[in-house]
């Protein structure tokens, strides 16, 4: 890797999970009639289909890394309450699309989804299934800690039709773990997902970070060289995000203790090619899978899709997000719920879509939006058509010029694709097509870094 482009590129980047990036959402909240229109209008333009993500926040310890919503409590008392305002927002989305929707993808994200009872989690999924439509081919995935992940766990969300799992590994070093409060064994990862397959989950996903404190060259790879044993069908191979403004966690530790610049992108280059040396394909941003899996399929078919919940193979025009701090996307408008648990609850218990916040886009936002959805999910966009086009295009192709020179794309006068040297900057490459961004920079990081 060119140590002068890593230096050039390292900038603080959106991951582009939606367009406009949260930060540059219009200062004026959305009508909760406005919302709920946009909702019934995605969920019919979409073949009456949708994507389901639901939020739950709860972890007995914090790990420092960790830039996600938590509440940090070992009361498990919390469990029935929170699930009980799950479903009555649910029904408060029910009420607006008149009908039990289909629902082609659900996903459990934390917080830790296993911090709940097996018991707790049937009462909340059968709530939701007993009220959808739940196609055959529906993906449903949650995300898992190794170290209090029980048997019943799986059984019990198996019987509820998942068949995806998400293991937060992040890194088997017990000097990092120390460092990020992240504590699990390649014993205790090992077991769980033996014992998934056993049960029929048909997917396991391992997640890792690099550029983490104190990670070398020789403790990523003996983390890489463990995980590979286990043969995850897909691992997701994140850039730690440091963002100690947003998450005071991470000041356990300083940025004197993370691998930076040239430094951070090698372990990542490390990774990259100990997971393709042992048949991993890379896909997208920071994403690997094993031939056959569907994700990769949906890749090379150019049928991937990303939104809040990262890459999925499943495009629906509405996503829902339940609980605290989860956005939807009705398609033309996007809403984040209340981040705080105690705002959340009251915003339920007023018999009201608890959102505090949301942005209505415009004809340029859903032009821009499409270009730098086929950048992340693609790695090529054309506006040869009056519909891809827009003022900002002019803009758009200044600022791409300069990647052009560097090799990172090709440019013609109505596309660009990324060259296999720029797939490492594909946040720097949409970058280029937010105009928002451009318009109002920052005048400190909202982001984390790029590289």
């Amino acid at each position: 890797m060119d140590k002068n482009l890593i230096a050039k590129y390292d900038v603080a980047a959106p991951r582009y999970t939606s367009y406009p990036t949260v930060p540059y959402w219009g200062v004026n909240k959305p009508s909760e009639e406005s919302w709920k229109q946009s909702v019934a209008n995605a969920y019919e333009s979409g073949g009456r289909n949708m994507s389901l993500y639901i939020h739950l926040p709860f972890c007995e310890s914090l790990c420092t890394y960790c830039a996600c919503n938590t509440r940090i409590t070992k009361n498990h008392e919390v469990e029935s309450p929170y699930i009980q305002r799950i479903l009555k927002e649910w029904a408060m989305y029910l009420d607006v699309l008149g009908e039990a929707p289909r629902i082609s993808e659900l996903h459990l994200g934390g917080g830790t989804p296993t911090f709940f009872t097996p018991e707790n989690l049937t009462q909340l999924l059968e709530g939701i299934r007993a009220t959808s439509i739940i196609p055959k081919d529906a993906a449903f995935s949650f995300e898992a800690h190794p170290a209090n992940t029980s048997s019943d766990h799986l059984q019990a969300l198996f019987n509820q039709g998942f068949r995806r799992l998400s293991l937060g590994v992040q890194d088997f070093n017990p000097h990092v773990q120390q460092l990020i409060n992240r504590h699990q064994t390649e014993t205790q990862v090992k077991s769980v997902t033996d014992l998934a397959r056993i049960i029929g989950y048909t997917s396991v996903n391992f997640d890792l970070i690099y550029g983490l404190p104190d990670q070398t060259i020789d403790s990523i790879s003996d983390t890489i060289e463990k995980v590979v044993k286990m043969r995850p069908d897909r691992i997701a191979f994140y850039s730690y995000a440091h963002v100690p403004w947003m998450r005071p966690g991470q000041r356990a530790y300083t940025e004197a203790d993370l691998p930076e610049g040239e430094n951070k992108r090698a372990l990542y280059e490390k990774g990259r090619d100990l997971l393709e040396q042992a048949g991993y394909t890379e896909i997208g941003l920071d994403h690997f899978a094993l031939p056959g899996d569907e994700l990769l399929n949906a890749s090379l078919t150019n049928h991937l899709h990303r939104n809040f919940m990262g890459y999925t193979e499943h495009d629906t025009s509405l996503l829902v997000g339940l609980g605290v701090s989860a956005i939807s996307d009705g398609g033309t408008m996007l809403v984040q719920n209340e981040k705080s648990l105690e705002d959340w609850n009251r915003g339920v218990d007023e018999n009201r879509i608890p959102f505090f916040r949301g942005h209505q886009l415009d004809s340029e936002d859903l032009v821009l939006r499409k270009h730098i959805l086929n950048i992340m999910c693609k790695g090529e966009t054309s506006w040869a058509g009056q519909a891809e086009q827009c003022e900002e295009l002019e803009s758009i192709i200044d600022r791409l010029k300069n990647l052009k020179e560097d090799g990172l794309i090709e440019l013609s006068p109505f596309s660009v694709s990324v060259t296999k040297k720029g797939r490492p900057f594909l946040r720097n490459i949409g970058m280029c097509f937010d105009a928002r961004y451009h318009r109002s920079l920052p005048k400190q990081d909202l982001f984390s870094r790029s590289a």
